[in-house]
Protein backbone atom coordinates (compact mmCIF):
# COMPACT_ATOMS: atom_id res chain seq x y z
CA UNK A 1 0.00 0.00 0.00
CA UNK A 2 1.39 3.42 -0.93
CA UNK A 3 2.67 5.70 1.85
CA UNK A 4 1.86 8.71 -0.32
CA UNK A 5 -1.03 10.92 0.76
CA UNK A 6 -3.18 12.36 -2.03
CA UNK A 7 -2.35 15.13 -2.37
CA UNK A 8 1.08 15.17 -0.80
CA UNK A 9 1.64 18.43 1.08
CA UNK A 10 4.44 20.34 2.79
CA UNK A 11 8.13 20.70 2.05
CA UNK A 12 9.93 18.13 -0.10
CA UNK A 13 13.65 18.91 -0.35
CA UNK A 14 15.37 17.98 -3.62
CA UNK A 15 18.27 16.25 -1.91
CA UNK A 16 21.87 17.17 -2.74
CA UNK A 17 24.28 14.34 -3.61
CA UNK A 18 27.52 14.62 -1.59
CA UNK A 19 30.40 13.15 -3.59
CA UNK A 20 33.60 11.56 -2.29
CA UNK A 21 35.10 11.69 -5.77
CA UNK A 22 33.88 11.99 -9.34
CA UNK A 23 32.02 8.66 -9.21
CA UNK A 24 31.56 7.76 -5.55
CA UNK A 25 28.93 8.81 -3.02
CA UNK A 26 30.10 10.32 0.26
CA UNK A 27 27.93 7.95 2.24
CA UNK A 28 28.60 9.43 5.68
CA UNK A 29 27.76 12.98 4.53
CA UNK A 30 24.67 11.70 2.69
CA UNK A 31 23.48 9.95 5.86
CA UNK A 32 23.89 13.14 7.90
CA UNK A 33 22.05 15.19 5.30
CA UNK A 34 19.10 12.79 5.13
CA UNK A 35 18.80 12.75 8.91
CA UNK A 36 18.97 16.57 9.00
CA UNK A 37 16.14 16.79 6.44
CA UNK A 38 13.90 14.31 8.22
CA UNK A 39 14.45 15.92 11.63
CA UNK A 40 13.69 19.31 10.03
CA UNK A 41 10.12 18.28 9.25
CA UNK A 42 10.30 17.33 5.57
CA UNK A 43 7.14 15.70 4.24
CA UNK A 44 9.08 13.60 1.72
CA UNK A 45 12.52 13.54 0.08
CA UNK A 46 13.26 13.87 -3.63
CA UNK A 47 16.38 11.97 -4.71
CA UNK A 48 18.10 12.31 -8.09
CA UNK A 49 16.59 15.60 -9.16
CA UNK A 50 18.46 18.43 -10.84
CA UNK A 51 19.59 19.69 -7.40
CA UNK A 52 20.90 16.16 -6.81
CA UNK A 53 22.91 16.50 -10.06
CA UNK A 54 21.32 13.35 -11.43
CA UNK A 55 22.09 14.03 -15.12
CA UNK A 56 25.81 14.19 -14.23
CA UNK A 57 25.89 10.93 -12.26
CA UNK A 58 26.75 7.51 -13.63
CA UNK A 59 24.15 4.76 -13.63
CA UNK A 60 25.93 2.96 -10.79
CA UNK A 61 26.17 6.11 -8.70
CA UNK A 62 22.44 6.75 -9.15
CA UNK A 63 21.75 3.22 -7.94
CA UNK A 64 24.07 3.78 -4.96
CA UNK A 65 22.11 6.93 -4.06
CA UNK A 66 18.86 4.98 -4.19
CA UNK A 67 20.14 2.05 -2.15
CA UNK A 68 21.68 4.24 0.53
CA UNK A 69 18.88 6.79 0.56
CA UNK A 70 16.04 4.30 0.91
CA UNK A 71 17.93 2.31 3.54
CA UNK A 72 18.65 5.37 5.69
CA UNK A 73 15.16 6.86 5.33
CA UNK A 74 13.70 3.44 6.17
CA UNK A 75 10.11 4.45 5.50
CA UNK A 76 10.09 7.43 7.88
CA UNK A 77 8.98 9.71 5.02
CA UNK A 78 8.15 8.91 1.39
CA UNK A 79 11.04 8.86 -1.09
CA UNK A 80 10.53 10.31 -4.57
CA UNK A 81 13.03 9.57 -7.36
CA UNK A 82 13.77 11.55 -10.49
CA UNK A 83 13.72 9.68 -13.79
CA UNK A 84 14.90 12.17 -16.40
CA UNK A 85 16.98 10.23 -18.88
CA UNK A 86 16.75 10.96 -22.59
CA UNK A 87 16.42 7.18 -23.09
CA UNK A 88 12.97 5.65 -22.56
CA UNK A 89 14.58 2.33 -21.58
CA UNK A 90 17.02 3.86 -19.09
CA UNK A 91 14.22 5.84 -17.42
CA UNK A 92 12.21 2.63 -17.10
CA UNK A 93 15.19 0.73 -15.70
CA UNK A 94 15.86 3.38 -13.08
CA UNK A 95 12.17 3.40 -12.14
CA UNK A 96 12.22 -0.36 -11.66
CA UNK A 97 15.39 -0.14 -9.58
CA UNK A 98 13.87 2.63 -7.45
CA UNK A 99 10.85 0.45 -6.71
CA UNK A 100 13.08 -2.48 -5.73
CA UNK A 101 15.15 -0.21 -3.47
CA UNK A 102 12.03 0.88 -1.59
CA UNK A 103 11.14 4.26 -3.12
CA UNK A 104 7.55 5.46 -3.10
CA UNK A 105 7.17 7.62 -6.21
CA UNK A 106 8.81 8.82 -9.40
CA UNK A 107 9.33 12.34 -10.73
CA UNK A 108 9.24 12.44 -14.52
CA UNK A 109 10.53 15.32 -16.63
CA UNK A 110 10.20 15.57 -20.41
CA UNK A 111 13.31 14.09 -22.05
CA UNK A 112 15.68 16.94 -22.77
CA UNK A 113 17.66 17.48 -26.00
CA UNK A 114 14.78 16.48 -28.28
CA UNK A 115 12.30 18.97 -29.71
CA UNK A 116 8.84 17.91 -28.54
CA UNK A 117 5.29 18.91 -29.34
CA UNK A 118 2.57 18.61 -26.72
CA UNK A 119 1.13 15.67 -28.69
CA UNK A 120 4.53 13.96 -28.74
CA UNK A 121 4.90 14.30 -24.99
CA UNK A 122 1.38 12.98 -24.37
CA UNK A 123 2.21 9.97 -26.52
CA UNK A 124 5.44 9.45 -24.58
CA UNK A 125 3.45 9.42 -21.34
CA UNK A 126 0.85 7.06 -22.77
CA UNK A 127 3.60 4.58 -23.67
CA UNK A 128 5.74 4.93 -20.55
CA UNK A 129 3.27 5.34 -17.69
CA UNK A 130 1.68 1.86 -17.92
CA UNK A 131 5.15 0.34 -17.51
CA UNK A 132 6.18 2.31 -14.43
CA UNK A 133 5.94 0.50 -11.07
CA UNK A 134 5.29 3.56 -8.85
CA UNK A 135 3.10 6.68 -8.75
CA UNK A 136 4.37 9.54 -10.90
CA UNK A 137 4.68 13.30 -10.49
CA UNK A 138 5.32 15.35 -13.62
CA UNK A 139 8.24 17.77 -13.48
CA UNK A 140 7.88 20.99 -15.46
CA UNK A 141 11.30 22.65 -15.75
CA UNK A 142 11.43 24.34 -19.17
CA UNK A 143 14.70 26.15 -18.42
CA UNK A 144 16.48 22.77 -18.62
CA UNK A 145 14.27 20.67 -20.89
CA UNK A 146 13.36 23.34 -23.49
CA UNK A 147 9.75 22.20 -23.14
CA UNK A 148 6.86 23.65 -21.13
CA UNK A 149 4.25 21.05 -20.19
CA UNK A 150 1.13 22.92 -21.27
CA UNK A 151 -1.72 23.19 -18.73
CA UNK A 152 -3.93 21.16 -21.08
CA UNK A 153 -1.27 18.44 -21.20
CA UNK A 154 -1.13 18.36 -17.40
CA UNK A 155 -4.90 18.00 -17.40
CA UNK A 156 -4.70 15.12 -19.89
CA UNK A 157 -1.94 13.42 -17.85
CA UNK A 158 -4.01 13.76 -14.68
CA UNK A 159 -6.57 11.45 -16.30
CA UNK A 160 -3.93 8.78 -16.89
CA UNK A 161 -3.45 6.03 -14.29
CA UNK A 162 -0.96 6.65 -11.49
CA UNK A 163 -0.20 10.35 -12.11
CA UNK A 164 -0.34 12.00 -8.68
CA UNK A 165 0.75 15.58 -9.29
CA UNK A 166 3.01 18.20 -10.81
CA UNK A 167 6.21 19.88 -9.67
CA UNK A 168 6.35 23.24 -11.46
CA UNK A 169 9.75 24.91 -11.69
CA UNK A 170 8.80 27.33 -14.45
CA UNK A 171 8.61 30.31 -12.10
CA UNK A 172 5.53 31.45 -14.03
CA UNK A 173 2.67 32.36 -11.69
CA UNK A 174 0.18 32.65 -14.57
CA UNK A 175 1.05 29.14 -15.72
CA UNK A 176 0.55 27.77 -12.21
CA UNK A 177 -2.82 29.49 -11.95
CA UNK A 178 -3.93 28.07 -15.30
CA UNK A 179 -3.01 24.54 -14.21
CA UNK A 180 -4.80 24.95 -10.89
CA UNK A 181 -7.97 26.18 -12.60
CA UNK A 182 -7.97 23.28 -15.08
CA UNK A 183 -7.63 20.84 -12.17
CA UNK A 184 -10.14 22.50 -9.84
CA UNK A 185 -12.14 19.26 -9.79
CA UNK A 186 -9.08 17.23 -8.71
CA UNK A 187 -8.24 18.19 -5.13
CA UNK A 188 -6.21 14.97 -4.87
CA UNK A 189 -3.77 16.09 -7.60
CA UNK A 190 -0.72 17.69 -5.95
CA UNK A 191 0.56 21.02 -7.25
CA UNK A 192 4.08 21.63 -5.95
CA UNK A 193 6.12 24.81 -6.32
CA UNK A 194 9.70 24.30 -7.50
CA UNK A 195 10.85 27.93 -7.26
CA UNK A 196 11.15 28.44 -3.53
CA UNK A 197 11.05 32.23 -3.66
CA UNK A 198 7.43 31.84 -4.88
CA UNK A 199 6.29 29.40 -2.18
CA UNK A 200 4.61 31.93 0.11
CA UNK A 201 2.81 33.53 -2.84
CA UNK A 202 1.57 30.26 -4.32
CA UNK A 203 0.34 28.39 -1.23
CA UNK A 204 -2.66 30.72 -0.71
CA UNK A 205 -3.39 30.23 -4.43
CA UNK A 206 -3.63 26.46 -4.15
CA UNK A 207 -0.11 25.08 -4.04
CA UNK A 208 0.07 21.98 -1.87
CA UNK A 209 3.73 22.38 -1.01
CA UNK A 210 7.19 23.21 -2.24
CA UNK A 211 10.26 21.39 -3.54
CA UNK A 212 12.77 23.82 -2.09
CA UNK A 213 16.53 23.48 -2.62
CA UNK A 214 17.30 25.74 0.33
CA UNK A 215 15.65 23.20 2.60
CA UNK A 216 18.89 21.22 2.33
CA UNK A 217 20.37 23.94 4.53
CA UNK A 218 17.45 24.85 6.79
CA UNK A 219 14.44 22.55 6.35
CA UNK A 220 12.56 23.90 9.36
CA UNK A 221 12.58 27.44 7.93
CA UNK A 222 10.78 26.29 4.78
CA UNK A 223 8.37 24.09 6.74
CA UNK A 224 7.52 27.05 8.98
CA UNK A 225 7.05 29.31 5.93
CA UNK A 226 4.73 26.80 4.25
CA UNK A 227 2.65 26.37 7.41
CA UNK A 228 2.42 30.14 8.02
CA UNK A 229 1.30 30.70 4.43
CA UNK A 230 -1.26 27.90 4.75
CA UNK A 231 -2.88 29.44 7.83
CA UNK A 232 -2.68 32.99 6.45
CA UNK A 233 -0.34 34.31 9.13
CA UNK A 234 0.99 37.25 7.12
CA UNK A 235 3.25 38.62 9.85
CA UNK A 236 5.06 35.30 10.16
CA UNK A 237 5.15 34.90 6.39
CA UNK A 238 6.87 38.26 5.99
CA UNK A 239 9.50 37.44 8.60
CA UNK A 240 10.18 33.95 7.28
CA UNK A 241 10.18 35.07 3.65
CA UNK A 242 12.87 37.61 4.51
CA UNK A 243 15.02 34.77 5.82
CA UNK A 244 14.39 32.67 2.71
CA UNK A 245 15.37 35.57 0.47
CA UNK A 246 18.54 36.11 2.50
CA UNK A 247 19.56 32.53 1.71
CA UNK A 248 18.56 32.97 -1.93
CA UNK A 249 20.47 36.22 -2.36
CA UNK A 250 23.49 35.19 -0.32
CA UNK A 251 23.96 31.61 -1.51
CA UNK A 252 22.46 31.26 -4.99
CA UNK A 253 23.93 34.34 -6.65
CA UNK A 254 27.66 33.57 -6.39
CA UNK A 255 29.77 32.65 -9.41
CA UNK A 256 28.64 32.02 -12.97
CA UNK A 257 25.00 32.94 -13.50
CA UNK A 258 24.09 29.68 -15.27
CA UNK A 259 25.30 27.47 -12.42
CA UNK A 260 25.25 29.78 -9.40
CA UNK A 261 22.22 28.20 -7.67
CA UNK A 262 23.60 24.68 -7.60
CA UNK A 263 27.24 25.56 -7.03
CA UNK A 264 26.33 27.98 -4.24
CA UNK A 265 24.02 25.47 -2.58
CA UNK A 266 26.60 22.67 -2.79
CA UNK A 267 29.25 24.97 -1.32
CA UNK A 268 26.95 26.07 1.51
CA UNK A 269 26.09 22.47 2.37
CA UNK A 270 29.77 21.58 2.58
CA UNK A 271 30.40 24.49 4.97
CA UNK A 272 27.63 23.07 7.15
CA UNK A 273 29.31 19.65 7.24
CA UNK A 274 27.45 17.82 4.48
CA UNK A 275 30.36 16.78 2.29
CA UNK A 276 33.29 18.48 0.63
CA UNK A 277 31.39 20.51 -1.97
CA UNK A 278 32.63 18.44 -4.91
CA UNK A 279 30.43 18.91 -7.98
CA UNK A 280 29.50 16.40 -10.65
CA UNK A 281 30.87 17.33 -14.06
CA UNK A 282 30.61 19.67 -15.89
CA UNK A 283 30.36 21.96 -12.85
CA UNK A 284 33.22 22.75 -10.49
CA UNK A 285 33.51 24.04 -6.94
CA UNK A 286 33.57 27.71 -6.03
CA UNK A 287 36.91 29.34 -5.34
CA UNK A 288 38.07 30.39 -1.88
CA UNK A 289 36.91 33.99 -2.20
CA UNK A 290 33.44 32.84 -3.27
CA UNK A 291 33.36 30.34 -0.40
CA UNK A 292 34.13 33.12 2.07
CA UNK A 293 31.20 35.10 0.72
CA UNK A 294 28.84 32.16 1.19
CA UNK A 295 30.22 31.51 4.66
CA UNK A 296 29.37 35.11 5.53
CA UNK A 297 25.82 34.65 4.21
CA UNK A 298 25.37 31.50 6.30
CA UNK A 299 26.71 33.25 9.38
CA UNK A 300 24.28 36.13 8.83
CA UNK A 301 21.45 33.63 8.49
CA UNK A 302 22.43 31.95 11.76
CA UNK A 303 23.28 28.67 10.05
CA UNK A 304 26.99 28.86 10.93
CA UNK A 305 28.79 30.29 13.90
CA UNK A 306 30.98 33.21 12.94
CA UNK A 307 34.48 32.03 12.18
CA UNK A 308 37.25 33.38 14.36
CA UNK A 309 39.04 36.22 12.59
Amino acid sequence: MSRLPKPITGIIPPVLTPLANRDRLDAAAFDRLLQHLIEGGSSALFLLGSTGESPGLSGQLRRDVLDRGCAVVAGRVPVMVGIMDTSFTESLRLAEYAAQAGADALVLSPPCYFNLSQASFRGYLERLLPLLPLPVYLYNIPSLTKFMIAPETVRAAAQMPNVYGLKDSSGDAEYFTAVRELLADRPDFALLVGVEEMLAEMVPQGAHGGVCGGANLHPRLYVDLYEAALRGDLQSVDSLQTQVMAISNGVYRTGEKESSYLRGLKCASSLMGFGNGLMAEPYFELNEEERRGIRGALESAGLLKAASR
